[in-house]
């Protein structure tokens, strides 16, 4: 099973890349939402899961665990296969999909494309516990604050996206501070990209 890539785009789609890894260009399905973290140029990391069918090998991507931890949940929901789920994480951030599920806000889930109130239903029946036991606490064990948890995921994502960690937190902070810790996690990563492309 091929886990993770770490390489530049050659090709961008609608909702794929091509990513040439050593020369080699694998073909990965991603959601709009991971699309939309990565940029445009220099070296990319993208976690993946592997769907192995007898006449092809289909790799999709993710920008962060939390997305792909999500993908492999909502895979197990019956009728919703990997490219639905892509679909599913393309109308929606991967904290609003954990925030419907355990809210169970079926309305949210039925505004996705493709998703009607018996998919919805089964989303929230099939997902709910399972979402509940991964939820991430807005204290931490440690006793990190929601801000300390959103600049940590921030500057992992910058990190895993080929900055150094002194650069990635210096950017990390300057959007927290400029834009507070209310922010969505991928709508931070493109704020912070945007600010160490200046």
């Amino acid at each position: 099973m091929i886990a993770c890539l770490r390489g530049s785009i050659i090709f961008r789609g609608l909702n794929r890349v091509i990513v040439d890894v050593g020369g080699v260009g694998y073909d990965v399905a991603v959601s709009l939402n991971t699309l939309e973290s990565l940029p445009h140029n220099g070296e990319v990391f993208l976690h993946t899961y592997t769907v192995l069918r007898e006449n092809a090998l289909e790799l999709y991507g993710f920008h962060g665990l939390e997305e792909k931890t999500l993908f492999e949940m909502l895979i197990g929901v019956t009728g919703i296969g990997p490219k639905m789920s892509l679909v599913v994480f393309s109308g929606i951030s991967p904290d609003g999909f954990r925030t419907a599920v355990l809210s169970k806000d079926l309305h949210k889930l039925m505004t996705i494309p493709g998703i009607g109130r018996k998919s919805a239903e089964r989303i929230v029946l099939e997902l709910h516990d399972k979402v509940r036991k991964t939820a991430p606490q807005a204290v931490s064990a440690s006793g990190s604050t929601g801000k300390e948890s959103i600049e940590q995921d921030l500057v992992s994502s910058l990190v895993n996206l080929g900055y150094k960690d002194r650069v990635a937190a210096a950017a990390a902070k300057k959007v927290l501070e400029d834009a507070g810790t209310d922010l969505m996690l991928p709508h931070a990563v493109k704020m912070a990209l945007k600010e160490l492309m200046k």
